[in-house]
């Protein structure tokens, strides 16, 4: 029986997955927000539609709970990973996805596909490259005014943007504060995601996330990423870092080439059929 939705989730950032190859819904930007809503839809962070066959290549597209659509996201390509291989699409444990942010190495850990590496590329701090309006510079240890409030940032990009602040102590109640002013300062003009930073040790980081497009994330695989790039550049961290979130943690090496590699788990929590007066709103393409 073909369902029409996989949901899994990653430390509690959950993912709906929709098979074009199985059903082909309209996903317009007011059907996506409707099928992420927690009270009137399935409720998730995101969909992931796919996969998408071109030539010998798999492509993925991530959408963000607000409709818009996202270049890359750690958790969501490890979700879809697991979704590839549960569904039977995979011949071998490596394989490449193609997302909007650009081309990512996937390898399944173990038989069941729990725990799954992603490498994610290499980061760029360059202005031009994030986007951060400016001179092109690298954006490290700049200064950021909120309404008087005086902020450090740490701008990178790993296919998608993130804005980082380095911390004494991090909360939720403050990501959601300035989270949403930062994600849409006029510095940047893709918008972005922000991440609290807080250095535990020189192997272990914790943070706080807000997501550009789906708000407060109990974790993220591109932020983790970005966040232990970050400390790693500011010199705080070695190469190894566990990075703690409230849903969890994931496993961030960067290595030598610069390239950053992340491992965490995926939990498949249920799979399902659309109701007639869902789809009666949604509609098939």
């Amino acid at each position: 029986m073909d369902f029409h939705f996989y949901k899994y989730h990653a430390l509690g950032n959950d993912y709906i997955v929709i098979d074009p190859n199985k059903i082909r819904v309209n996903l317009s930007e007011e059907n996506i927000r409707l099928i992420c809503h927690r009270n009137f839809g399935i409720g998730s962070d995101g969909i992931l539609y796919g996969p998408l066959f071109q030539n010998d290549s798999i492509r993925l597209r991530i959408l963000n709970p607000d409709g818009s659509e996202a270049e890359k996201s750690g958790n969501g390509i490890r979700i879809f990973s697991r979704y590839l291989f549960d569904a039977g699409y995979l011949k071998s444990n490596q394989f490449y996805l193609e997302t909007l942010g650009g081309k990512v190495h996937v390898e399944l850990l173990d038989s069941k596909a729990n725990q799954i590496k992603v490498d994610m590329g290499q980061v760029t701090f360059y202005s031009s490259e994030i986007p951060v309006v400016g001179n092109v510079r690298e954006v490290v240890r700049e200064e950021l005014d909120l309404n008087g409030q005086k902020f450090t940032i740490n701008c990178l990009s790993i296919g998608n943007p993130h804005c980082v602040i380095l911390l004494d102590t991090i909360s939720k109640e403050l990501v959601e504060e300035i989270g949403p002013i930062i994600e849409k300062h006029e510095l940047f003009p893709n918008r972005i995601n922000v991440q609290l930073l807080k250095v535990l040790d020189r192997n272990n980081i914790k943070i706080e996330i807000w997501e550009r497009g789906a708000g407060y994330t109990l974790a993220s695989g591109s932020s983790s990423c970005a966040t232990a790039s970050v400390a790693f550049k500011l010199g705080l961290v070695d190469s190894d870092v566990k990075v703690h979130m409230p849903g969890g943690i994931i496993k961030i090496n960067i290595s030598r080439d610069g390239h950053v590699h992340m491992t965490g788990p995926v939990t498949g929590v249920s799979k399902g059929l659309f109701f007639e007066d869902l789809l009666a709103q949604i509609g098939f393409c």
